[in-house]
């Protein structure tokens, strides 16, 4: 046994929800050949076995395919369920499975099991990085029909060493942008405002800034790439918005794009979108409120030098639905983070 962990994980998708219940990571030595392609073609190596819950708290049927794809930084490939380890009669994705159209019926609770296994190779690149993340798809309310998907994608973090649980822990404190959620590298906090609370009415939506973080970001050897162009280090600004949306339609978190003005005025940049995890389906439905990113990358020496001590203002706006539709007239409102 490498690493054992019990503490539950939750991702809840409009009344059906996914727990990860407990997960082990163990050894293999000098295992039999015929278990040895899943494994990258070696006989050691070691397997993360994985315990998952899937409730459905609703009044109504729902379809969920168990597609828990494992990642980690740097790894070749996303890891799936390897079905010989385990009898199939215990593993999850057995019990949810074309057999029975994946169906969980209304007030059902399913509970199966998972294995990740990794040759001895990955197994050592995935303990140097100390972390994994397993995605969690959302369920469908109509057999095989993928338009009637319903609740948000969500994500587990996985800690496999003492490392790994340091950074876990460590990454609450951030906003979860994608630099944080996808682990790309490492952040330290430079300055953070919160309970701000100041809000602007845009079209028939409130817009409340919550809060902002200033962080000093080293990227990783594998998205380092991406900032190549920042030659003297990177600091990342993280806005934390809340939209409250009385529109008659959908926004998409997506879709809102903000500009951020820096040195007293004379300089501005646009959000990173790359920086941000939001997909297509990500909304905030109508007389639902919803949090909202914004992210921008600063060159580290300007800032130190230049523009820390002087106003920083952020235009945002307008709102828009997944098809990229204005909904608030072109307007946009304007917060003074400092």
């Amino acid at each position: 046994m490498l690493y054992e962990n019990d503490t539950p994980q939750t991702h809840e998708m409009e009344g059906v929800s996914v727990s990860l219940d407990a997960y082990k990571l163990v050894e293999l030595i000098d295992f039999h050949t015929d278990f040895m392609i899943p494994f990258n073609d070696q006989t050691n190596g070691g397997v993360i076995i994985a315990k998952y819950t899937v409730k459905n708290q609703t009044d109504k049927d729902a379809y969920y395919m168990p597609a828990f794809y494992l990642f980690f930084t740097g790894g070749e490939k996303h890891y799936n369920n390897y079905r010989v380890l385990l009898p199939e009669e215990k593993q999850l994705p057995t019990k949810l499975a074309p057999a029975n159209d994946y169906l969980i019926k209304a007030g059902e609770t399913i509970t199966g099991y998972y294995t990740y296994p990794f040759g001895e190779d990955h197994l050592k690149q995935v303990l140097n990085v100390s972390t994994v993340a397993i995605e969690v798809p959302t369920p469908q309310s109509v057999k095989d029909d993928f338009s009637s998907t319903f609740g948000k994608d969500g994500k587990f973090t996985l800690s496999l060493n003492e490392s790994g649980e340091k950074k876990v822990e460590g990454n609450k404190g951030f906003y979860q942008d994608r630099a944080t959620i996808d682990d790309w590298g490492t952040k330290t906090m430079i300055e953070e405002k919160s309970d701000i609370a100041k809000s602007e009415q845009l079209g028939n939506a409130t817009v409340t800034l919550d809060g902002y973080q200033f962080t000093d970001f080293v990227p990783n050897e594998v998205e380092a790439p991406r900032f190549e162009s920042f030659n003297n280090g990177v600091v990342l600004l993280t806005v934390k918005f809340t939209i409250d949306n009385k529109e008659s339609a959908e926004i998409a978190q997506s879709s809102i794009n903000s500009k951020l003005t820096v040195n007293d005025g004379s300089q501005y940049m646009l959000d990173e979108g790359m920086l941000l995890s939001y997909k297509y389906n990500d909304v905030i439905a109508p007389s639902t409120s919803g949090e909202l990113l914004q992210v921008y990358a600063l060159e580290k020496e300007m800032y130190e030098k230049i523009w820390k001590d002087k106003s920083f203002e952020l235009e945002i706006g307008p709102m828009k639905d997944k098809e990229a539709k204005d909904l608030s007239k072109g307007k946009k409102v304007t917060f003074t983070l400092k």
